[in-house]
């Protein structure tokens, strides 16, 4: 029986793993990989308080080792569901069933990728799906911004702070975003944009982005442009398919939590980007996991005193 089981090791995760270890609470830490999360997709970060840059394994690493001085127990395993019976939580994995007076969910989001060659091997290295985290690598440098959503707009408007020039290429013949971020976007002399166009191939020298293989999507036509970086939003994907029958999900399966990261079941808080948030980054990860251990402290010590 732990006091606390928390689902997922990135920065949300580890951060109340540690705030709940730190009060003396028994805890189970769940991941199905290493610990760290997409952290340990990041080259370099630049934003987080205390390090001019730092490597995304790295910081993972230093978040990591102050676990084990808590006692916090680290547990392998898929998450396949949560049940409940009165205050006991069941997490259950494709191998294991684990009990727990309380529950911290960190699964986080996945962002949807083309699919297209040269994606995945230029991946930091040119590709990203965050311009808030490495815009600033990309001064000077003309850049594409795939998709027209809120996100691929606010995001190009983002990065004409460092950039030469940003094209957003859009499958559509219009944006979806909302019409104040297109009149912003339009506004913009340094953002231009190429309709009814996918991306069919990201090219690169091996060390980087050099260009990107356009289709347009009524001609067939194709043609490549030379890119220093490709910034792709096509979609975020919450990781909470497990947790949907607990009905503490909106309707696009981002978990709804208070202030203190609960949810609307009893004794389960949320924290991370798998919450239903406005910016996701590793420093509102770990202020979210930090509000969430003490929650969970809180919760149990009031359980304690019904009792």
């Amino acid at each position: 029986m732990y006091d606390t089981i928390v689902v997922g090791s990135g920065p949300a995760g580890m951060t109340a793993a540690l705030y709940a270890g730190r009060s003396n609470l028994k805890v189970g830490l769940l991941e199905r990989g290493i610990y760290g999360g997409q952290m340990n997709n990041t080259a370099e970060i630049e934003n987080y308080p205390g390090y001019s840059m730092i490597s995304g394994p790295d910081l993972s690493e230093k978040m990591f080792e102050p676990l084990e001085n808590f006692g916090v127990e680290h547990l392998f395993g898929n998450l396949v569901r949560i049940e409940t019976e009165g205050q006991i939580k069941k997490v259950i994995t494709e191998d294991e069933v684990y009990e727990a007076k309380s529950v911290i969910l960190a699964m986080g989001a996945q962002h949807q990728l083309l699919g297209v060659p040269g994606e995945e091997a230029y991946n930091s290295r040119g590709v990203s799906y965050c311009a808030v985290c490495d815009g600033a690598f990309f001064k000077g440098q003309e850049l594409l911004v795939v998709g027209g959503g809120d996100s691929a707009v606010e995001e190009a408007i983002y990065l004409t702070q460092f950039a030469s020039k940003v094209t957003i290429v859009h499958r559509r013949d219009q944006l979806r975003a909302q019409k104040i971020l297109q009149d912003r976007a339009f506004a913009n002399e340094k953002i231009h944009f190429i309709w009814d166009t996918v991306v069919e191939e990201i090219k690169g020298d091996e060390r980087k982005v050099s260009s990107v293989v356009l289709k347009h999507v009524k001609t067939g036509e194709r043609s490549e442009q030379a890119f220093g970086g490709v910034f792709i939003y096509v979609g975020l994907n919450p990781q909470s398919e497990a947790v949907k029958e607990l009905g503490v999900t909106d309707d696009g399966g981002w978990i709804r939590t208070d202030e203190h990261m609960a949810t609307s079941q009893e004794g389960i808080y949320a924290v991370g980007d798998i919450r239903q948030k406005e910016l996701r980054q590793i420093t509102t990860a770990v202020g979210d996991g930090a509000i969430a251990g003490k929650a969970v402290y809180d919760y149990l010590l009031a359980l304690e005193d019904e009792g």
